[in-house]
């Protein structure tokens, strides 16, 4: 019989950090994921300075710093009539962790499971796509799965957390449902060749607006990774009119990226993502927990959702460790990591609702372009909004930090967390 401690499902941010940390406390954890690798397109690429700071705790901050990536010192939109207002200074935060670093989600996943890999405790699983849950009594006892080769299989765990997304199967499969909140845009995401005389260091994120439309240009190596961001409901009419009428559109916003748009071959190169807001009005069931995306879906409004997920993270594996390494995770452990860390969730999804209806809501009916003048006033000359705002962009409410036992250069497992004894591996790998 093949089982573990705890079944992670999902190997994006949350999945692979929470991997890392529970494994660092001796817990037998495996990490499903239903792709082959990491590389995919148009993920968030941001890795905000909570995190850094985490990586730091980790002792895993030298090794983090020598991959590539550029830093973003502050967030600055281009205002007509105003020029560019900064909304975030990260200079003004405390060095080390006074930027917010851009680089491929990929490496970022990489760097993870090379760590994870590490500790004896850890297993990762690629090509292994959960499909179901498995129930002992009411509770959640594991999850069944499939390979890429058609095997199937089942495994058993003493936890399983659900990381596998907005589209979460498994919180579906446990029959939780999360409250929508309305988002009044989607985006389209596309790249264009970023030439050589354009190349530098410096990391950016440039918006553009025109009439009732937006973009963004995030700086990548050799590319521009371009977001289009229109009304929600779109899609169809945007892929009806054929590349030429979005190669238009492009060079219409960025007049100056007009040059490349050719680059586009077809309507197909570009990546729709159906924005949504939602959160979980219960985030667990008994012998599951779900976290990151699957628990709270975030608009790309901040780039904060990988950072948030993270935190996420940081917090269960402090919460269910010691329960994880006694072999009983109560229902009452659970609904801890959710009292933790519901309130961050709420106070960036409020601020993103209210973007939504300040910027996106009069942009799309012709009413406005760009931040409400109040917003900018307040920006302005509110000197405690300027000291605020990079400190909520970089860290987040409520950061979690690195729990004890996952520290290096600490006393061995089980001195970290007294009393108990180490579980060791059990069943197939």
């Amino acid at each position: 019989m093949e089982r573990t401690g705890c079944a992670v499902v999902g190997g994006g941010p949350a999945g692979m950090m929470l991997g890392l940390l529970l494994a660092r406390a001796g817990v037998d954890v495996t990490v499903l994921e239903k792709h082959g690798d990491f590389l995919r397109d148009f993920r968030g690429d941001t890795v905000h300075a909570s995190t850094i700071r985490l990586i730091d705790e980790l002792g895993l901050g030298a090794s983090f710093r020598q991959l590539p990536q550029s830093r973003l010192d502050n967030v600055a939109f281009p205002i007509p009539g105003a020029g560019l207002v900064t909304f975030g200074d990260f200079a003004s935060l405390k060095p080390p962790y006074n930027y917010i670093a851009m680089m491929p989600q990929w490496d970022f996943l990489n760097f993870l499971a090379t760590e994870a890999a590490r500790e004896p405790t850890f297993t990762l699983r690629m090509q292994h796509e959960a499909m179901s849950l498995m129930f002992d009594g009411g509770r959640v006892a594991g999850v069944r799965y499939h390979t890429r080769d058609g095997r199937e299989g089942a495994l058993h765990a003493d936890l399983v957390v659900a990381t596998d997304g907005r589209q979460s199967v498994l919180r579906r499969a446990a029959g939780l449902k999360p409250r929508n909140y309305p988002v009044p845009f989607d985006t389209w995401w596309f790249r264009l060749p970023r030439h050589a005389s354009e190349k530098g260091a410096v990391a950016g994120i440039v918006p553009a607006f025109r009439g009732r439309e937006a973009m963004i240009a995030l700086y990548r190596d050799d590319y521009y990774q371009m977001g289009y961001i229109g009304p929600k409901g779109e899609d169809a009419r945007i892929r009806a009119e054929g590349v030429e009428g979005f190669r238009e559109r492009v060079s219409g916003l960025r007049p100056d990226l007009a040059d490349r748009v050719d680059s586009i071959r077809s309507i197909e190169d570009l990546h729709w993502l159906d924005v949504r807001l939602d959160r979980l009005r219960r985030w667990y069931v008994d012998g599951m927990l779900c976290i990151g995306d699957a628990a709270h879906a975030m608009s790309p409004v901040g780039g904060v959702g990988i950072n948030l997920a993270i935190q996420d993270a940081v917090a269960a594996a402090a919460r269910l460790a010691p329960a994880l390494l006694r072999g009983h995770v109560s229902v009452q452990d659970l609904a801890g990591v959710e009292r933790r860390r519901r309130m961050p969730t709420v106070v960036v999804q409020t601020v993103q609702r209210i973007l939504h209806r300040a910027v996106f809501v009069p942009l799309f009916a012709g009413k406005r372009t760009g931040p409400p003048p109040a917003l900018l006033f307040v920006v302005r000359h509110a000197p405690m909004v300027r000291r605020l705002m990079p400190r909520l962009i970089a860290f987040g409410p409520r950061p979690e930090h690195a729990p004890s036992f996952a520290r290096r250069g600490q006393p061995q497992h089980a001195a970290k967390l007294p009393g108990l004894a180490r579980r060791h591996k059990s069943g197939n790998h």
